[in-house]
């Protein structure tokens, strides 16, 4: 690494515990969130390049306590020795759709080196715009067989909904609905994202109600106000704004959440203001009241 990169490192691992370290709780009334705080490290996709274990830090430095997966393709072994020198779980790993296919096996040796409970697929392979009956078809029977293969080595596979799958049938349910039906429970549990399943037309609250307990983790993230959503799964990074100040009802989402048994939150930001607002979004979680 260079000097100039560490000494840029060095100056937001100041300025992040600056500008968190008294985020704590002020006084009066309850708190909304009383969960664990994670992050999910596409986040700092950009930040990779001044190398893992600078990025740990400042994720560190920040306050996170868990990070669902990363790696940047690193050894599992190296990488878990990494997370575990900085305090950092990883209670849920990613995976690539055909990677879980093709050798679940192999996704299971790495979740268990990572010590993870979840493997989440964020993406099902389709012709953008076109995710259809026969997408969810293929897709269930997959996750059927590969979730199988994981719960028999104690591993929850949970697909992480992306809000192309809000398509209607015929008989005016979704293609998501199709797909909580059509996956055995025992073999495959889901992540909810609310940015996407709101981009998608759908509701967090209600999908949360309507399906307790498929549910396990969630991507907590808001939307910028008046934007064009559609079934694609797909946006401008920048439309990704601070908790609290975006569309998203946010109280009502994770009060709803720890009502119906989210077990792990992870904070995601894809846009390019992460420095600006990940700090703001940690301060909403720590402080907000119901």
């Amino acid at each position: 690494m260079k000097f100039s990169q560490l000494s840029l490192l060095l100056s937001f691992l100041v300025m992040l515990g600056f500008r968190t370290e008294n985020l704590s709780a002020q006084s009066g009334g309850e708190l909304l969130f009383k969960g664990e705080i994670g992050i999910a490290p596409y986040t700092f996709r950009k930040v990779m390049k001044f190398g893992v274990p600078a990025t740990l830090d400042i994720i560190k430095s920040m306050g996170f306590s868990s990070i669902e997966g990363g790696g940047a393709g690193m050894d599992a072994e190296e990488y878990k020795r990494l997370c575990d020198d900085r305090g950092l779980k990883i209670p849920s790993m990613g995976t690539g759709y055909q990677n879980l296919v093709d050798d679940p096996m192999s996704v299971v040796k790495i979740a268990k080196t990572y010590g993870s409970k979840y493997v989440m697929v964020a993406w099902i392979p389709h012709n953008t715009g076109n995710f259809g009956l026969a997408n969810a078809i293929k897709a269930c029977a997959d996750f059927n067989a590969a979730g199988k293969v994981l719960a028999e080595n104690g591993i929850t596979l949970c697909y992480h909904a992306h809000g192309y799958e809000f398509k209607k049938q015929d008989d005016g349910t979704t293609l998501l609905d199709y797909m909580m039906a059509n996956t055995k429970p025992e073999y495959v549990s889901f992540e909810m994202d609310i940015f996407w399943i709101h981009f998608g037309g759908g509701d967090p609250v209600d999908l949360l109600k309507k399906y307790q307990g498929r549910w396990k983790l969630m991507h907590v993230k808001d939307m910028k106000k008046d934007i064009k959503k559609d079934l694609t799964g797909l946006t401008d990074p920048e439309h990704d704004v601070a908790l609290g100040t975006g569309q998203l009802d946010i109280k009502a989402i994770l009060k709803t959440a720890a009502e119906t048994g989210i077990e792990h939150y992870f904070i995601e930001d894809e846009s390019s203001r992460i420095f600006d607002q990940l700090p703001e979004s940690i301060k909403y979680l720590k402080e907000t009241k119901l």
